[in-house]
């Protein structure tokens, strides 16, 4: 059931699997009541929003005790799968929907995940500082660290400088003309055969 995770993640452990195999269940079923994935594309879930929120993982191997924010969480993506794939990680989980945080709360304690916060509101209210802020298709990057510049760590402790990982699609050209030296840009295609592939990138910025 989790064929395309692990294939490309087969070191996780059988802990792991078990969690992927909960998320696979229950998102469907939470889906029914509080629309957090298109129904069009719930068929979809094991590699255009779980393995699509690993990419991050092939991308950064987080070093434990590293602290992500998860801006713009929506139903849990791609806070929740990254969670289960660096369980010595806190990630806290932010978005203004309460439904969407509500579900990812409850498939978060399915999964048994201990290393997962959430918050409900606008991120603008949180004065927390984070290793790296991830987030799914939420704003342009611009925007997205102006909001979120100030949670980010000056202090380092991987092998990345601190800063802010967004998964994306499509031409960014206009998006990123201003951010300059300071981003870069990867395609998930160089870590994922699937066809969904193959024109998402991984787009990091520092502070």
């Amino acid at each position: 059931m989790i064929e395309h995770i692990t294939k490309y993640f087969p070191q996780l452990t059988q802990r792991q699997r078990e969690q992927f195999e909960i998320m696979m269940n229950l998102y469907p079923e939470w889906n029914e009541k509080i629309n957090v994935i298109s129904r069009k594309d719930i068929g979809n879930l094991e590699v255009n929003h779980i393995l699509h929120s690993l990419a991050i993982g092939k991308y950064i191997k987080f070093t434990p005790g590293s602290r992500i924010l998860d801006f713009g969480t929506g139903g849990g993506f791609p806070g929740i799968p990254l969670a289960a794939l660096f369980p010595e990680v806190e990630f806290e989980l932010v978005d203004r929907t309460g439904k969407k945080i509500k579900v990812a709360r409850e498939v978060a304690e399915a999964c048994g995940l201990t290393n997962v916060k959430f918050r409900h509101g606008d991120v603008a209210e949180c004065k927390d500082k984070f290793d790296f802020v991830v987030s799914r298709a939420v704003m342009p990057q611009k925007d997205l660290l102006k909001i979120c510049g100030k949670n980010i760590k000056t202090e380092q402790k991987n092998a990345l400088p601190n800063g802010l990982i967004s998964l994306k699609g499509g031409d960014l050209t206009d998006e990123l003309k201003s951010l300059g030296k300071n981003t870069e840009v990867t395609d998930i295609s160089n870590y994922f055969d699937e066809d969904y592939f193959k024109e998402k990138k991984i787009v990091y910025t520092i502070k």
